[in-house]
């Protein structure tokens, strides 16, 4: 299968590596890109925040985000928590998979095999 397809996260998170071998299983030839490591610029937050929604892209269920202070979590708006995902990429949720122009935030089997199966194919 050929497509350009990159998978986004951490890569030692279980849900990362439940997603990458869902790829790999179903025969998903992709870049993975360790935001953690590697780092994420605004520009693409940005970007996936006009696609998904910066509240989809917020990981509010993780460690890095509840040990905030209060005051930082209460009244987010775009602008902050974009700031928090950049300086501290653990908290944008994972994986984030980019298949071209979609994307997909989360790890769903129904949601991946339905974006696969309109990938284009060898």
């Amino acid at each position: 299968m050929a497509a350009s397809v990159t998978i986004h996260g951490i890569k030692n998170c279980d849900t990362m590596k439940k997603a990458r071998a869902w790829l790999e299983a179903h025969g998903v030839a992709h870049a993975f890109h360790d935001y953690k490591s590697a780092g994420i610029d605004r520009a693409t937050l940005a970007g996936w925040a006009r696609k998904a929604g910066w509240e989809k892209l917020l990981n509010r269920a993780g460690t890095t985000f509840r040990k905030l202070p209060d005051a930082e979590k209460e009244g987010l708006t775009e602008e902050r928590a974009l700031a928090l995902m950049e300086a501290q990429p653990s908290m944008i949720k994972r994986p984030v998979l980019a298949l071209g122009d979609r994307l997909i935030v989360g790890f769903d089997t129904a949601e991946y095999e339905r974006a696969i199966a309109t990938l284009p194919r060898d």
